[in-house]
């Protein structure tokens, strides 16, 4: 770790995360290669821009692996998909509601 960056607000002093959350911040860290744990993923952060700093085409990549883990299409033209990617939290959330658990 440098101590040479400010610390990015998605790390730090959070609430705890959720068992899906976790499962899908080590989805997160695994499928774009983050250099941070998943543990240190604030569930209430931001996910896009400020905060844990992904941007569309990182957005388009979890959205693949989320389609891929649990059953369901995130679909790029989703006019939700700014609420559903605002946090870990919200992703969760949809992922929760969607997912084809039988």
């Amino acid at each position: 770790m440098s101590s040479t960056q400010p610390p990015i607000t998605a790390l730090g002093d959070a609430p705890e995360q959720s068992a899906l959350e976790n499962e899908l911040a080590v989805l997160l860290v695994e499928s774009l290669n983050l250099e941070i744990a998943p543990s240190e993923i604030a569930p209430t952060a931001p996910l896009y821009g400020e905060g844990l700093g992904l941007d569309s085409i990182d957005i388009l990549e979890v959205a693949l692996e989320v389609s891929r883990k649990y059953g369901f299409q995130l679909r790029s033209d989703d006019e939700r998909n700014q609420q559903i990617f605002q946090s870990l939290r919200s992703l969760a959330a949809h992922v929760a509601q969607n997912r084809g658990d039988s």
